[in-house]
């Protein structure tokens, strides 16, 4: 074969894998497109008619200059309310895949924080906790006086527990309760333990070494900043480990960022806004605070019952920090509920369990 016939082989062979490089790209970005309308999804009946007292839809109001974005969603919305407060990034797209069912039994209010989601527009270079606690405060007295409600309940998972627990310290009277969704208590020290914890299973993976020398070299010290050689392996390790976000869910790309992209009711602006927010943000827009506090010397005593959900392979928030936060704690009730099949999200990872304990261990007592 001479080489005129070669090159015209391999010229034909280059065509034909950059073409189905571009269909694959054409059709990623068609899914995506299809599937970003931005609306929320209403609660239909048998016959695929609305349900006449459900409640499905996307809202903004305007807080000190910002518009904060919410969606309200519940099969009847004379439920109590719950207002939801996420950690790192909003976490509402992910009931897509894997749905809570809490808006059988509450109206619940997926609010994205300043600076994320659909509230990304209300960024400014500065936010603090203290601004985000007046945020929270805003949101809920529009829900209190929109729904007719003198009190809400309040639920906030991961790096939203911080925040929670700083609006009902300084507004006890606007909540029944609060249900804490993986409390963070020592954000440090958990960061110190999960590093410790990536180390001693990794440490016989040849294929870890690297990671585990880097870690080894660069341990979290409790009086310094966190070295960058453990933020860079945080997250995927934990994932593999089945330490992270969910128990199951083995990496951000296909647990997350995929589903996040695939999600209906974000419009495609919603989408580059949420993964915007988050690069912006990091871990949190409040992480320089969680990491400066311990919360058992800070905040233990609250004037609502206070549950606490946790699953025992949680290491984004240590469950046995958690568990020793939560012996300090006063309050008219608490309860811990450990979860032995999640880590980080145990009402994803287990909704059933989670919303049997709401109806039958919180809801029937406040």
């Amino acid at each position: 074969m001479n080489l005129s016939k070669i090159l015209k082989k391999l010229k034909v062979a280059i065509i034909s894998i950059l073409l189905i490089i571009l269909l694959l790209v054409i059709s990623v970005f068609t899914l995506i497109f299809i599937n970003s309308s931005g609306e929320p999804v209403p609660f239909l009946d048998e016959n695929g008619k609305i349900l006449p007292s459900s409640i499905s839809e996307k809202n903004y109001i305007e807080v000190d200059g910002g518009k904060l974005g919410f969606y309200i969603k519940g099969k009847n919305k004379n439920n109590p309310i719950l207002l939801f407060l996420h950690g790192g990034m909003p976490f509402y797209f992910i009931t897509q895949d894997f749905p809570t069912g809490l808006d059988e039994i509450f109206t619940v209010v997926w609010w994205d924080q300043r600076g994320a989601g659909i509230s990304y527009d209300a960024w400014h270079k500065d936010i603090t906790a203290d601004d985000l606690i007046n945020d929270t405060k805003a949101i809920t007295d529009y829900l209190r006086n929109r729904f007719s409600q003198d009190k809400i309940y309040l639920m906030a998972h991961s790096g939203g527990s911080f925040l929670a627990v700083k609006v009902i310290t300084r507004y006890p009277d606007l909540y029944k309760a609060y249900i804490a969704v993986a409390q963070i208590a020592y954000q440090k020290l958990s960061e110190k333990k999960a590093s410790e914890y990536i180390i001693e299973h990794y440490r016989n993976d040849k294929s870890k070494r690297n990671i585990v020398q880097s870690l080894i070299d660069h341990p979290i010290i409790l009086t310094e900043p966190i070295p960058e050689e453990y933020t860079k392996v945080r997250d995927s390790a934990m994932h593999d480990l089945g330490v992270g976000t969910m128990h199951n869910m083995k990496g951000v790309i296909t647990g997350i960022f995929v589903p996040s992209l695939l999600f209906n009711e974000y419009s495609l602006k919603d989408k580059i806004n949420l993964w915007k927010g988050k690069a912006t943000s990091g871990i949190s827009v409040m992480w320089n605070e969680i990491i400066s506090q311990d919360l058992a010397k800070e905040n233990t005593k609250f004037e609502m019952p206070v549950y606490f959900f946790h699953g025992i392979f949680d290491y984004t928030c240590s469950y046995q920090l958690a568990k020793e936060y939560f012996d300090v704690i006063k309050a008219p009730e608490k309860v811990f509920f450990t979860f032995n099949n999640s880590a980080h999200s145990p009402i994803f990872e287990e909704p059933l369990e989670s919303i049997n304990i709401i109806k039958t261990k919180i809801l029937k007592k406040n």
